[in-house]
């Protein structure tokens, strides 16, 4: 049960950039808590418009007016410090806080946080456990960084001392969290912007495992040599899962593929057969990503049939391999990855379906993650039949990396120079669809990816449907 004691001095919370997908969570629960809880943000949302009905008031732009009615002002990290609400609290002396220290007070509040972390594979994880809970009933508070249509949202305010959370390690915010429980399911090479290095991030992720209690649980990806060497970091309970490593304690084993590229596999506790569990999202990647889910769930008591029961009708979180329809017999999905890492992982469980010939079009983030990784970009996207590349999504950065997405092009283009296949630049959306349109054949499959505005590319292919 969330226990309020440290927060209740404040009556009044005003949250800026209400509608992010952290930030909307926190609202929910602090309103349901029974908090006095205001917001606003830049640009209205399906996210701000499910606030508005669930009784919390969003200004769209600025709102100065309920900032000096308020007792203690929350903004994320987008909010830059000449913002007219922050000036106004300062003026007024009204605390303020930043999203990631409020939300380690939130967690703080709970007597169960379950912290899911990594490079690769947070929200999925996240939705996975998220939903075994539910199903054996433990009702969950959850916040996960995506829509879930099981949640009609990113986040569920439960009755119970569990707050399952996706633990983000982008400037260390995770080091700000009070968990109980951490599952840490990758460590490579990102937000190189921030870190410097993979050493940094290991350091990083170090001091992270340092923060569980003497009576929590690590649950740790055993594949994953980076992980391995952490997990002396901690006294508690260590449990692993892997599936090239026999030797961890949850193993998949006799992994098979149905047409849609989704996998069945049996699961070993230990050396002894757990249960077969059949998933319906594709890919290997997402096998490992279950088997961190069990081994959480089963360390808390849930019963096998429920874990099999959940994951079986988790369907993906929103721009996680998500299909958006179909045009000429050709099928068109959209997927978040932004990270070589994560395009591979993408290709893999692509490659298990049954088509024709593959398009990719691609949109990278950051100019920073472009230019360290650019040879990874390279070797991840020439698996493609078909590839497009539009101009970099530069989220929080200026270009001062001399790096653009014809650079991507012509490197690919260099490596696959004497074969059939040619990348290409188009920057204009509308100008991709019509070459998309043109081009592609019945059977083929088309993947937008990225983590920017790519996204909108999907409903412009498939909406016509001619």
């Amino acid at each position: 049960m969330l226990n309020i004691d440290n927060l209740k001095q404040y009556k009044h919370i005003h949250l800026i950039g209400i509608g992010g997908v952290s930030m909307s969570g926190i609202a929910e629960i602090l309103h349901s808590c029974g908090f006095i809880v205001t917001g606003s943000d830049r640009t209205s949302s399906e996210v701000t418009d499910k606030l508005i009905k669930t009784h919390i008031p969003v200004k769209i732009g600025h709102d100065i007016e309920n900032v000096e009615k308020s007792n203690l002002v929350v903004y994320s990290a987008a909010v830059k410090k000449d913002d007219p609400e922050l000036v106004r609290a300062r003026e007024l002396n009204i605390p303020i806080i930043e999203r990631g220290t409020f939300l380690g007070m939130l967690t703080k509040s709970f007597k169960d946080t379950i912290c899911i972390s990594g490079t690769h594979g947070k929200t999925t994880t996240t939705s996975m456990i998220a939903l075994c809970f539910m199903e054996a009933g433990k009702d969950p508070s959850i916040q996960v960084g995506a829509y879930l249509k099981q949640l009609d949202g990113n986040y569920r305010v439960g009755n119970s001392d569990y707050f399952i959370i996706e633990a983000c390690e982008y400037v260390e915010s995770y080091l700000k969290l009070f968990p109980k429980t951490e599952v840490i399911l990758n460590i490579d090479n990102d937000h190189l912007d921030y870190f410097g290095s993979l050493e940094n991030i290991i350091k990083s992720f170090g001091n992270y495992i340092k923060l569980i209690p003497e009576d929590g649980l690590l649950v740790i990806n055993w594949d994953d040599e980076n992980c391995k060497l952490l997990a002396r970091n901690t006294t508690a309970k260590v449990v692993s899962y892997g599936i090239q490593n026999e030797n961890a304690n949850f193993v998949a084993r006799n992994i098979t593929y149905n047409k849609n590229g989704f996998p069945t596999f049996d699961v070993y506790h230990n050396n002894n057969f757990y249960r077969t569990i059949s998933l319906s999202v594709p890919g290997i990647h997402n096998v490992m990503n279950a088997l961190a889910c069990i081994a959480v769930c089963n360390e808390y008591g849930i019963e096998k049939d429920d874990m099999k029961s959940a994951l079986y009708k988790y369907s993906g979180a929103h721009r996680r391999f998500e299909f958006k329809g179909s045009f000429n017999n050709i099928s068109v999905y959209d997927d978040y990855g932004h990270h070589p890492t994560e395009i591979v992982a993408t290709y893999n469980a692509l490659k298990q379906k049954q088509y024709n010939e593959s398009w990719v079009i691609f949109q990278p983030h950051t100019y920073s993650r472009t230019k360290n990784l650019l040879n990874d970009f390279v070797n991840a996207l020439i698996n493609f039949d078909n590839i497009i590349v539009t101009d970099i999504y530069a989220a929080r950065e200026n270009n001062t990396y001399n790096i653009s997405a014809k650079d991507l092009v012509d490197k690919i283009n260099e490596l696959i120079k004497g074969t059939k296949k040619e990348a290409i630049y188009i920057s204009d959306f509308n100008e991709i669809v019509k070459y998309v349109k043109e081009n592609a054949k019945p059977s083929d499959i088309v993947l937008t990816l990225g983590a920017g505005t790519v996204t909108e590319i999907g409903p412009m292919l498939v909406e016509e449907n001619i």
